[in-house]
């Protein structure tokens, strides 16, 4: 069985904002969503900028009395995967329940509830830890709550593939339709990690933006002053459904998932491998997966973190991959020049742009690059919005121990 999978609903909570229209809109514009961290002191940290979810507020999504039971990363994917089912515009009944799934999951999962509870141990002892610490701060919990909220008794997932895990998600969960095992899948990651011991361990690591002066100008991909990502939160879900029955609905399809890859680095826990050889792979296997020539590809949703290894490395690989004319031609940007990288939830995140992007026919800019960096030479579709007729694009994400996962999108039929 090989049945073809869409993209019939999105939810996304970002720093940009609450929703597809509002972040859309901030993306094409150019606008920035990183700021100075209001949600601790920062004092004596080397990095005190990031892109904080400013509008979210949990009781529009969640019971009051629920809120408590959860880690910010599950309310995120909870609010995320509302707005994506809403949108689909798909009805679960009794008759279709265990067809329908949900694969959401998160790179690093709820750091915020582990630290927050360690201090209360530390301060007050083992009787204040909340009883509700253990669920609150599991991953998987995110699908666990959705399924419950919506009664869907289909494949119940988490995965967990640091910066590729929005990524991997989605596209298990197209495999798990296109082969008949679920005939719709709720797919994607949320994060939420600014807190004081991600944005402290982080910056121990030298992988934060210090660019604290201006925090609207620190994500910088390609830029040769890039001094390395901006830590972001929120969540990416779609819904993701077998292209017949989208049809036969009336459903709006925004893209059609033809191709998903995945490779491995095997090279270092945090670094890629300097020849780009695991994004060569992860990308030629979306294009395998999809039976398509590279030449057709018109756009790809960029890794793009801003650090200085990374973007070069990635950029390496595209040009290897496609031969250095084809990919002086292709458009390549980095949405997280604007939100910031959202860790875990990153890949759903820009799986929804590229989605977006296909279906608006607009490419939205790499913002900040000022100054290129010369190992950094193609199209980054620089500052300004694109108008152009798009047909094929690939969203790229790559995460800490060498995961890499590629995900390959077609123009809505």
């Amino acid at each position: 069985m090989n049945r073809r999978v869409v993209i019939t609903g999105l939810g996304l909570v970002t720093p940009m904002g609450l929703g597809t229209e509002t972040t859309w809109s901030g993306l094409v514009a150019g606008r920035s969503g990183i700021g100075a961290i209001s949600r601790f002191d920062t004092t004596g940290y080397d990095s005190r900028i990031a892109g904080e979810c400013r509008e979210f507020q949990a009781e529009t999504w969640i019971p009051k009395k629920e809120i408590k039971k959860m880690d910010l990363f599950m309310q995120y994917g909870i609010a995320a995967a509302q707005m994506a089912w809403e949108s689909s515009g798909y009805t679960c009944n009794e008759e279709n329940a265990s067809r329908v799934g949900v694969m959401i999951g998160s790179g690093i999962g709820g750091l915020m509830a582990i630290q927050n509870q360690a201090m209360q141990l530390q301060s007050r002892g083992p009787s204040r830890i909340s009883p509700f610490f253990i669920p609150m701060s599991l991953i998987n919990l995110i699908s666990g709550h959705v399924a419950i909220r919506f009664g869907l008794k289909g494949p119940n997932h988490a995965v967990v593939t640091a910066c590729a895990t929005g990524t991997h998600a989605i596209g298990d969960a197209a495999r798990l339709i296109r082969h008949g095992e679920a005939d719709a899948m709720l797919a994607g990651g949320a994060e939420a990690t600014i807190c004081e011991l991600a944005v402290g361990g982080f910056a121990a690591a030298k992988a934060l933006s210090v660019r604290n002066d201006a925090p609207e100008k620190a994500s910088r991909p390609w830029d040769r002053e890039r001094d390395g990502f901006v830590i972001a939160e929120g969540a990416g879900i779609i819904f993701l459904e077998e292209m017949e029955s989208a049809k036969k609905r009336g459903a709006t399809i925004y893209a059609e998932v033809i191709g998903y890859g995945m490779s491995g680095d095997a090279h270092h826990i945090t670094a890629p491998d300097p020849n780009g050889d695991g994004a060569i792979r992860c990308m030629r296997a979306a294009l395998k997966d999809a039976n398509l020539d590279s030449e057709l590809i018109d756009y790809i949703n960029a890794h793009g973190t801003s650090t200085p290894q990374g973007d070069a490395v990635e950029t390496e690989a595209i040009k290897t991959l496609f031969g250095i004319e084809k990919a002086k031609k292709l458009m390549v940007s980095s949405t997280k020049s604007m939100t910031g990288h959202l860790l875990g939830a990153a890949g759903g995140v820009e799986a929804i742009f590229t989605a977006l992007s296909l279906y608006h026919q607009i490419i939205p800019p790499t913002i900040n690059l000022d100054y290129p960096d010369p190992l950094c030479d193609l199209d980054y579709v620089p500052n300004t919005a694109r108008d152009c007729h798009m047909e094929f694009a690939l969203s790229n994400s790559f995460g800490f121990g060498g995961t890499n996962a590629s995900l390959l999108l077609k123009r809505a039929p």
